[in-house]
Parts: C-alpha cells; structure tokens; sequence
C-alpha cells in the first residue's frame, strides 16, 4: 500500500515568533507523505512572509479574520470534495516525529469514517515539558462529546472518510465554538471510530497568548468545574446543539434522536431534567467531572 497523504491545516494569527518550531517539527516527521494549508487571520508581525517562503509545501489562504475556530471551520469548508487525510495544527506547538506515522498507523487502511488523537505533552514557552494531559477513564463517544470535549484539536488526524464526512458537516455549519469540540461531536455522532493514544503526539505549548490553554492539574479540573456551573458552558453547549442539528442527515438515527432528547432536558423542569439525564447516559470521564455535571444540569448551567 502506497503511503498516505496527509493535508495538515494550520490557522494561523500572530504567530511569527512560534511557527519556526511547528514548521520544523513537520519537516521532522517520520512521515514524509504530507503538505500544509495554512490560513492566516491577517497578521502583521512576519507570519505570512515565514509562510510565504516556505516552497511548494505550503498554499496560504486569508482567513476569515473571526477567531481560531471560525478559520479552522473555514480551512475544512474549503477542502475538495475527496479530501485525503488531513491533520489540524496550531501555529505554536511542535509536533513529536512520530506523531503523523502513529495516527496512520493506528487508523489503517479501512474505509470507516475515523479519527486519531492522543495526550498532550504540556511545555513551557521554551519547550520544556512540566506535564501532561490526563488520562481518559471512559469509551470517547457521543454520550461524552455532547458535555466534555477530550479531543486535543492540535493531536488531530482523520482519514479520507472522516475527513468527508467533517467537510459536509461543515458546508451546513455557520459557527462552532471549539473545532475539535465539534470535530469530536460530528465524529462520534456520526458513529465513526475514534481511537485516542495515550502517549503524546505534540508538545504543547503554554503561553500567554494560548486561545485554548491546557486542561491538566488540580487547579485546571477546578476551572473545568467552575466553567461547568457558569452561564459559560450553557453558551457553549447552544453553539454545539445548533451545529448538530443543523446535520441530522450526518449524524445515525440513534444521535440524531439523542441530541432532540438533550435538548429536551435542557429546556425541561427540574424534576424532568433529572430523569432524562439518567436516561440519556451522557458522563464526563472522571467522578468529579460526573457530579459536577448533575449539579450543573440540576442548576439549569448546561
């Protein structure tokens, strides 16, 4: 079998001082089948020259200029029809030379839509490594997407099929609140494969200019908590459901009905939302995370 192709979607804004790093972390993959589409949110401290003289590797896109996950939703609305493999980036981590063989390996060459991700190595600014995402306790499925993301976007790959599959939900999507978060709900609604590795891919870098920072630690499981019972997460939870039943047509029948019934519970009377989050089955993947989830449905947060 002829190695894959792999299309890696890099958003980008600001990142000049970052992207040496990310740039050289893909010209050291141990899978050498790949070329990048970034898009860039209109930068003006050196990114697009950097990307600009990169060579034939490289297509630049301008991005729609609304945040990260508005141009990562553009850069998969815009791939062919028959898009291949494809992996997300950031512009500010850097991959492990491994990364891209690992997901193409673990996936194989089967024609089911399906996704690889791992843990995250998190570094400092220069690179260091001080920890690592947690571990995941609970099969990564639709009854976990719709209230807790665990997919990294930056760890990311797809094959050809789930790549299609992500680029019809998209054309039908008009604003996502995360990318990976929706990745992670149109994938598992969809019923695709998901295999997650708990050996890092990326380190991920921490500074102060993260969009998203990382999710590890006593202090990070208390902000989760904390987020999880604010008007926050209610606000996020509307952008997932409206991005989900804009695709009823994408997802199976069975989480086509799911995501109705999830709607239903939100909108019902205490007594009523109790019962049909037990019913609905949906979990968080550690104890915490599920009892802070009760007490957000029971408060009207989520």
């Amino acid at each position: 079998m002829s190695t894959p192709h792999v299309t890696i979607l890099l958003a980008t804004y600001q990142g000049a001082r970052w992207l040496p790093e990310q740039l050289a972390s893909f010209q050291a993959q141990t899978h050498e089948a790949w070329s990048v589409v970034a898009s860039d949110d209109g930068s003006t401290d050196g990114t697009r020259e950097l990307l600009e003289g990169w060579g034939a590797r490289m297509t630049l896109r301008d991005g729609p200029r609304q945040g990260a996950a508005a141009n990562f939703l553009s850069l998969v609305k815009g791939l062919p029809e028959a898009p291949g493999w494809i992996a997300f980036s950031d512009q500010d981590d850097a991959w492990l030379p491994e990364k891209l063989a690992r997901g193409v390996a673990a996936l194989g060459p089967g024609d089911e839509p399906a996704l690889h991700c791992s843990s995250v190595a998190i570094a400092d600014e220069g690179l260091s490594v001080v920890g690592r995402t947690l571990r995941t306790t609970r099969p990564l499925a639709f009854r976990n997407a719709l209230v807790q993301n665990v997919v990294t976007g930056c760890t990311v790959l797809l094959n050809p099929a789930g790549a299609a599959l992500l680029r019809a939900a998209a054309q039908a999507t008009e604003t996502v609140f995360i990318h990976d978060w929706w990745t992670y709900l149109v994938l598992s609604g969809a019923g695709a494969r998901i295999v997650r590795e708990e050996e890092p891919g990326v380190l991920y870098r921490q500074h102060g200019g993260n969009a998203m920072g990382a999710h590890a630690g006593m202090q990070a499981r208390l902000a989760r908590a904390g987020i999880l019972l604010s008007g926050r997460y209610r606000a996020w939870t509307d952008l997932n459901l409206a991005a989900l039943q804009a695709i009823p047509e994408v997802l199976t029948p069975e989480n086509a009905a799911l995501v109705d019934r999830f709607a239903e519970m939100r909108q019902a009377p205490l007594r009523n939302r109790m019962r049909l989050l037990r019913e609905l089955g949906l979990y968080r993947q550690t104890r915490a995370g599920n009892a802070a989830l009760w007490l957000a449905v029971a408060l009207g947060r989520i």
